[in-house]
């Protein structure tokens, strides 16, 4: 790859690095502001969780229905203004939900933010996609996702050390009110309007527009397209790829969900510990993205790693319903967790080449079903854990296992049998 794509993708990783540090800033933070928000505003204490989970769950809903529409967008005007328009309007969704006084307002700036926040990540892929050749477009979103992962890790700390601080004084400005709560909201502003200010000084344009056609090439070009579009909005052989990225995501937040109050109950975990866990996850993605699946994805492709992703999260997350020492739960959090580091770059990968120029709506549509099943998974799995406490992990083994299962028959069978579903 010539040396200036590369320090263009240096510097896209490094603005999605602390875009994904900003998202995970606030989240430490967030249930406590949203609960003293809503008894402020006279709700009661029952319906406190009942706007902790909305106000959580509107952020990824909205993600879900709009990373399509900008990632379709991006194939049309580019990715470098989406991602820079991402960027300011979700800086600016962050200042007003820091300083709301109301959960109105909470819910107009967290409903804002989703809107804005969709456009980044589709179009940061898209970019990699248009940036890496095709034997290299593996690893190149193995480390965008080692980027992500790693920003995720580091951000919860950072927001709750910030929300302690107490060094924010109290302002009063009508509708809106500065507080030491507003802290973490504001250094996610912060952070997201100097990643802004050096993408737009050192981030260029990255799609390749096509050569100009004749009109008559592009008439007879547009009749052709015309029954397919009607016909369907996503394309055939995306919808595999959709449902593998809902499977992993949805396990991935089941885990994250329910995994306190499985080790609570069974194990007798308290904060310290939890945290432990989930740092072990999160370095475990980010570093095995970055060093190990950028590797492999060179030596053996997308289509083996794949199936092998599925089985080590099916593997890790079964051996969870079994295990009750400390040592094992982390041993078995890290086969998870390297399951979905191989999961998670070779589906983006493997979208990007089959799509081609469309890869910005492509992998809009990705991101969506990511999003859905990041929504899904808490929700789905807190209702079955009051049933039976493995029941979640049960449900997200068994979809696990069977895409796996599925994975594996179809590298199995002879080509001259099998449809060629992934490319090379």
């Amino acid at each position: 790859m010539p040396l200036y794509k590369k320090n263009r993708l240096i510097i896209l990783y490094a603005c999605t690095f602390v875009v994904m540090i900003g998202f995970g800033l606030i989240l430490p933070v967030l249930p406590f502001y949203i609960e003293r928000m809503a008894l402020t505003g006279g709700v009661s204490s029952s319906l406190v969780a009942t706007h902790v989970g909305l106000l959580t769950g509107v952020f990824a809903l909205v993600q879900f229905l709009m990373a399509p529409l900008w990632g379709q967008l991006s194939d049309r005007i580019g990715r470098r203004p989406l991602f820079l328009i991402g960027l300011g309007g979700y800086a600016v969704s962050m200042l007003c939900f820091g300083m709301g006084t109301s959960l109105t307002l909470l819910y107009t700036a967290r409903i804002t933010g989703g809107i804005f926040a969709a456009a980044i990540l589709p179009t940061a892929t898209a970019y990699v996609a248009d940036v890496t050749p095709r034997n290299e477009r593996g690893r190149g979103m193995a480390w965008l996702g080692s980027a992500v992962s790693l920003g995720i890790v580091i951000g919860p700390g950072l927001g709750g050390f910030l929300s302690q601080l107490n060094t924010v004084a109290e302002y009063n400005l009508g509708p809106f009110r500065i507080d030491n709560f507003s802290a973490p909201f504001f250094a996610t502003a912060l952070l997201a309007l100097l990643t802004l200010a050096a993408a737009m000084r050192w981030l260029p344009e990255s799609l390749q527009k096509p050569a100009p056609e004749t009109p008559a090439n592009q008439e007879k070009e547009a009749k052709a397209q015309l029954p397919s579009r009607v016909r369907r909005l996503i394309p055939a052989w995306l919808v595999q790829f959709l449902i593998f990225a809902f499977v992993s995501q949805f396990a991935l937040a089941a885990f994250e969900g329910t995994f306190a109050l499985h080790a609570q109950e069974l194990l007798g975990y308290g904060p310290a510990q939890m945290g432990v866990v989930f740092v072990v996850c999160g370095l475990v993605m980010a570093l095995a993205q970055g060093l190990i699946v950028s590797r492999l994805i060179e030596k053996t492709g997308e289509r083996i790693l794949l199936p092998i992703g599925f089985a080590l999260t099916a593997l890790g997350l079964a051996l969870l319903m079994i295990t009750e020492q400390t040592l094992y739960i982390l041993l078995n959090v890290t086969l998870f967790a390297l399951g979905i580091a191989f999961i998670t770059p070779c589906l983006a990968a493997l979208v990007s080449k089959r799509s081609d120029r469309q890869a910005g709506a492509s992998l809009g549509f990705l991101n969506s079903a990511n999003s859905l099943g990041q929504a899904g998974g808490p929700a789905l799995g807190g209702y079955l854990f009051i049933y039976q406490i493995h029941l979640p992990y049960l449900l997200a083994t068994a979809l696990l296992a069977f895409c796996a299962i599925y994975l594996a028959g179809i590298l199995l069978k002879k080509p001259a049998k099998a449809p060629h579903r992934f490319p090379e």
